[in-house]
């Protein structure tokens, strides 16, 4: 099950969990005074851990690697379409809402799953 390019401009290589190496699908878009980052599972491609498993550690690296300011930060995971026929995969974008504590470490994650207009809008 292969994930179509057309969902990111890059693959990111993180440390998933236990540092296991991982990779993702990065897209970065400049959007207002914000930038949306949006983070796709690779499925079959990824040696490591999930994009949603990976949580708060992975914004936190993609923030460090690329010089997010995290305040300014529209963070979305995305389960791409894959063209199966079992529907759990079929396309699906979550918001991850979070907070920062005292360490910088990015916590109480929140997911809110994102209609075809909410992402028109954030990107």
């Amino acid at each position: 099950m292969k994930v179509s390019p057309k969902y990111y401009d890059e693959i990111f290589d993180f440390a998933g969990q236990w540092d296991m190496p991982s990779k993702c699908g990065l897209k970065i878009i400049q959007h207002n005074d914000k930038k949306t980052v949006i983070v796709t599972e690779l499925y079959q491609d990824n040696p490591g851990t999930s994009v949603t498993y990976a949580g708060g550690s992975l914004i936190k690296q993609i923030c460090d690697a690329k010089q997010i300011n995290p305040t300014q930060l529209i963070y979305i995971e995305c389960n791409p379409d894959t063209n199966s026929k079992l529907s759990f995969y079929d396309e699906e974008m979550f918001q991850v809402l979070f907070d920062i504590n005292d360490a910088g470490e990015f916590t109480n994650l929140k997911y809110k799953q994102l209609t075809q207009e909410e992402i028109k809008e954030m990107c």
